[in-house]
């Protein structure tokens, strides 16, 4: 899978992207994540990709022109889902995670200031994804997290399907509890079937107690 970012603030997202699990999958060859400036495709002299919003209002509107023409240099032709990261898009979840690792290739807007000219979204087709019903200052965390949840879903990123298909949200419910050594912390024990060595009580315990979780935490999940 390709993943192009397309932002005001490169190495902001090039930073993230370079660490951890993402990072060693993007050596290892197993994603690939190019993280391209807007700025390198204005035609202002004096790089400015902004301008007043027409009606007024506070804040400056991302231009059309830049940006179209970063899309454009990068995908020509060629197919491409495009998503802008937007309070007003549908909201993300796994099921829509898991649609999107199956592209050959996103690109992804980061919106800043007070949004994006109209038009170029709707010349492009952009589709709006949000992570949430709230405002941040740009669409760069926004991007880096759909990112990285699409990437960790790619095969070899992480180390086998069980590290994510038993995961929350994954199969519609919540995980089960986790405990690692010691045995006990501060009189506090771990259940004695996980530690009984008989797998088929612990996975119909788990099974348990993610249902049991989902129904505490979050009930509409099993609505």
């Amino acid at each position: 899978m390709k993943i192009d970012i397309l932002t005001l603030f490169p190495e902001m997202c090039g930073n993230y992207l370079g660490e951890s699990i993402i990072g060693r999958a993007r050596k290892a060859g197993f994603i690939e994540v190019n993280c391209r400036n807007i700025r390198d495709y204005t035609t202002d002299k004096h790089r400015r990709v902004d301008d007043k919003a027409y009606g007024g209002g506070t804040g400056m509107v991302m231009q059309a022109q830049p940006i179209y023409d970063c899309v454009m240099s990068i995908v020509g032709d060629n197919s491409a889902r495009l998503i802008y990261m937007s309070p007003q898009g549908k909201p993300l979840n796994q099921k829509l995670v898991k649609e999107l690792a199956g592209e050959q290739r996103l690109v992804i807007l980061c919106g800043h200031y007070e949004g994006v000219d109209r038009r170029v979204l709707d010349e492009l087709g952009f589709e709006e994804i949000s992570i949430g019903d709230y405002v941040v200052t740009g669409g760069e965390l926004p991007a880096l997290i759909l990112t990285d949840a699409v990437a960790r879903l790619q095969e070899g990123v992480l180390p086998n399907q069980d590290a994510f298909t038993e995961e929350s949200h994954y199969n519609g419910l919540l995980e089960e509890p986790k405990y690692t050594r010691p045995e006990v912390w501060r009189g506090r024990k771990v259940p004695d079937v996980l530690i009984s060595g008989h797998h088929a009580n612990i996975e119909k315990w788990k099974k348990e107690q993610s249902r049991k979780i989902t129904q505490e935490k979050r009930p509409d999940m099993l609505t």
